[in-house]
């Protein structure tokens, strides 16, 4: 992964990872994304970071979540 530094208003910085949350969060709903990019990109799994989807308003499955879930299929032979 690349770093990146943003400027963000100082009424983010106690909200760190909540705003990377977000970020990611519009990343993959965008499409920009796949869903263990932006897992990856909050430290968390892909499973967890699917369930936070909705606290931003984003639904988990769409063509990368579906993509994912097939390749999540054929790796343990269902």
């Amino acid at each position: 992964m690349t770093t990146m530094t943003l400027q963000v208003p100082d009424a983010l910085e106690k909200e760190h990872d909540e705003t990377v949350r977000l970020i990611a969060a519009k990343l993959y709903e965008s499409g920009k994304l796949t869903l263990g990019q932006a897992a990856e990109m909050c430290s968390m799994k892909k499973w967890d970071f699917a369930e936070i989807l909705i606290n931003y308003g984003v639904h988990y499955l769409d063509e990368s979540a579906t993509a994912d879930l097939n390749e999540f299929q054929k790796a343990s032979g269902k």
